[in-house]
């Protein structure tokens, strides 16, 4: 559903407009709600409804006696933003979100399927620069996962 590098600024209201083709396809599959949270490596997910209950019934089947299973949701559920689009295809970064992220106003938006995420264009880099000598490597060991 969602696909693509997309470079953006945040306004002085802390808005951003999201990429047209995943406002394209989220129209598609009649979104209407979002849902942002904190992410993994320092970026932000940001889930379509019914992708967000999806995995709200995945974690919330994690059992709460499990330490890690309570730090994680906690963090996770109390970091959750439901947002919806503005007329103009924005939408709303709150600022503890926005410090969780690092963001300070250049960002991307980059499409991982059934989510998208929000980085600092500064972590991006970092984390892109850092990881794409491993991708072969990755893809090897996950692809034999599955056999």
């Amino acid at each position: 559903m969602f696909y693509g590098e997309y470079s953006h600024s945040l306004d002085k209201k802390n808005r951003v407009i999201i990429p047209s083709k995943m406002r394209d396809a989220l129209k598609e599959q009649y979104v209407e709600k979002l849902y942002m949270t904190r992410g993994l490596e320092q970026c932000l997910f940001v889930f379509p409804q019914e992708e967000w209950n999806r995995q709200e019934t995945k974690f919330k089947n994690i059992s709460f006696t499990h330490p890690d299973a309570r730090k994680f949701n906690r963090l996770f559920f109390s970091g959750a933003f439901e947002t919806v689009f503005d007329i103009q295809g924005r939408i709303l970064i709150p600022q503890y979100l926005k410090e969780f992220a690092r963001i300070d106003k250049d960002i991307m938006i980059i499409g991982v399927s059934n989510r998208f995420e929000i980085w600092s264009s500064e972590n991006w880099k970092s984390f892109y620069k850092n990881s794409i000598n491993s991708f072969e490597d990755i893809a090897e060991k996950l692809l034999n996962l599955e056999e």
